[in-house]
């Protein structure tokens, strides 16, 4: 039953991770009817909704919108790509460009909070990796309850941090691009359901990043 019970467990934990990879790379495919790569569609976007910022080749599958830079990164295989993923990741992130730019309440959560969670999570880990030196210059014994505190510490944090973001990853997706991509008719109708699946994977990525590091937590909290 034990056996069982992590088998079921451990699905649950990856199986929205490994849904994102195959969601994005299924559609990733070169398209000869689309006029442009990923990384130029997103030029015409901030264009088009007069944005402020650079689009750039980001590290490969770290898409992202920098919120201090003002810069649009994708990754290489995006930048550089004509496929349905290529277009609908890029339009995702000018999603999140429009949020900043047009400074929506749904940004202060994450601007609010989200430094809160960075610093919980960095002390997590500094007191886990620096114990040993900690305990070294004070010359005190090992205290596993504190590097279990550490720990945990270290994996709600992250956990936090993913939640927090996720209302605005649903947002970038279903009340920005989507839209865009619909009403801009830049993807034909029969691609919708297939947008739609690859805006979930872009939102959720974040859900599954949440489940790892309470998996993480889990692990460490039972020993």
């Amino acid at each position: 039953m034990w056996i069982l019970a992590i088998i079921v467990f451990s699905i649950l934990i990856f199986a929205p991770s490994l849904w994102v990879r195959y969601t994005l790379k299924r559609y990733a495919f070169h398209r000869k009817d689309f006029p442009g790569t990923g990384g130029e569609f997103a030029q015409h976007l901030a264009k088009r909704f007069a944005l402020n910022i650079q689009i750039e080749h980001g590290l490969e599958g770290k898409d992202h919108y920098d919120t201090k830079a003002k810069s649009v990164r994708l990754s290489p295989s995006y930048f550089d790509g004509q496929s349905l993923t290529a277009i609908t990741v890029a339009a995702h992130e000018i999603g999140h460009a429009i949020q900043y730019e047009k400074q929506e309440k749904i940004t202060k959560l994450r601007l609010r909070y989200l430094p809160l969670a960075h610093f919980l999570r960095k002390a997590g880990s500094f007191i886990l990796f620096g114990w040993p030196v900690i305990t070294a210059l004070l010359q005190v014994p090992y205290a596993v309850p504190l590097h279990v505190l550490a720990v945990g510490l270290t994996g709600v944090a992250g956990v936090c941090i993913h939640l927090i973001i996720l209302p605005e990853e649903m947002d970038a997706s279903f009340r920005k691009a989507l839209p865009i991509l619909i009403e801009g008719k830049y993807v034909l109708e029969e691609d919708i359901p297939a947008v739609q699946r690859i805006l979930k994977a872009c939102a959720y990525t974040y859900i599954a990043s949440a489940l790892i590091n309470i998996i993480f937590v889990w692990r460490w909290l039972k020993r």
